[in-house]
């Protein structure tokens, strides 16, 4: 149980931490003051006071945190400012949140997913510099008969030169690709005795297991991919190279994550892989075992999620509240009260529903279902 319960508590500690310190980092920039910085809800454990009043403490429900401005009920865009300023001097009025331009207030709250991108690139930076990245060409060394690469036309010795248009430059490129394309068919384009050969393969939906033993549903399409004259070719990068494919990597995970939730809501896509703190705590205990590289990695991947999640435009979201400073700027005004809690209500009924189902893939992937 400590072994899956400890690492879930350092990524999640983690991770939440980088992306309340993002809200923190803009506020104390811009001058607006914070009351509390919390790593988890609930009761505090443990918590001291700095030298400009904010309260750091770490909370017995370690699924999250938050970071409170001094004087606000809440970030959104309020539309009754008059009241609120009755209750300050000039003093504290200048480290009132709302009272900070909608460009500040913008990046207040966006500095949380901004900080966790930022966090996944500096781990993928790292790897990419102190450890290296695979650059193996990947070959096609068997295709099995009547699958679906068979029945498509791929051939053994055939090279995979890209995967749905994006190139590939690793072996480890390939299930990756695969395993996030929500399209019917997978384009693939291999090259064949010096040309390049597009293949449109639909692939088979099987139970199979990941690395790591859980059971999950896999996009097979019956190869074997192997070392291009067996060579393998891992390469410790330069800052600049590392940097490039930080990005790259989190651009990709951002953009194939929308895909497959787009997909979902289509009803194209398998929502039984949808996870969430359960799922999260199994595999990060799993993860573990296998060394700090393949935690970094997960933390990464978690970390890209968190602030890919926050920035949807649901109230309650950070995305929600950027949203509401959109309709601020178009209209030159704030929403009013009552529209704001409209909205506040569907964004509580859609992250419940969420979470509902989350948790019962959860659930049902140890058993209980």
């Amino acid at each position: 149980m400590l072994s899956t319960i400890i690492p879930f508590i350092v990524l999640i500690v983690v991770v939440v931490f980088i992306h309340e310190y993002g809200h923190y980092y803009f506020a104390k920039r811009y001058g607006v003051g914070v009351t509390d910085f919390s790593i988890g809800f609930g009761k505090e454990i443990y918590g001291w006071n700095d030298s400009s009043g904010t309260r750091w403490k770490i909370c017995w429900i370690p699924l999250g945190g938050y970071v409170k401005f001094f004087g606000d009920r809440n970030v959104f865009s309020q539309n009754d400012q008059e009241e609120l300023l009755k209750k300050y001097n000039s003093d504290e009025k200048e480290k009132l949140f709302i009272l900070k331009p909608l460009y500040q207030r913008s990046l207040i709250v966006a500095g949380g997913p901004l900080a966790n991108f930022l966090l996944a690139i500096v781990i993928f930076f790292f790897i990419y510099t102190f450890v290296g990245k695979d650059f193996t060409p990947a070959v096609i060394n068997e295709v099995k008969k009547d699958s679906p690469a068979y029945e498509a036309g791929l051939m053994k010795n055939d090279i995979i030169v890209s995967i749905d248009n994006q190139k590939v430059k690793s072996i480890m490129d390939v299930s990756k690709f695969i395993t996030m394309s929500t399209d019917e068919y997978i384009d693939f384009n291999v090259s064949r005795y010096e040309q390049e050969i597009l293949f449109k393969i639909k692939p088979d939906l099987v139970v199979s297991e990941d690395n790591l033993g859980n059971k999950i549903n896999k996009r097979m399409i019956g190869i074997q991919i192997g070392a291009y004259n067996n060579e393998i070719n891992h390469v410790k990068l330069g800052p600049i190279k590392s940097f490039y494919y930080s990005l790259n990597e989190v651009y990709f995970v951002s953009i194939s994550s929308l895909k497959y939730l787009f997909s979902i809501i289509r009803g194209k896509g398998d929502s039984s892989q949808l996870g969430g703190p359960i799922r999260i705590a199994k595999i990060s205990g799993q993860v573990a075992e296998f060394g700090i590289l393949p935690f970094l990695s997960m933390m990464a991947y978690i970390s890209i999620s968190l602030g890919l999640i926050n920035l949807f435009p649901i109230p309650l979201l950070d995305g929600g509240h950027l949203m509401f400073y959109g309709f601020e700027k178009i209209l030159g005004r704030p929403l009013s009260q009552k529209t704001q809690e409209g909205f506040f209500r569907i964004g509580m009924f859609l992250l419940l529903s969420l979470m509902f189902f989350a948790t019962f893939n959860d659930l049902k992937d140890i058993g209980l279902f």
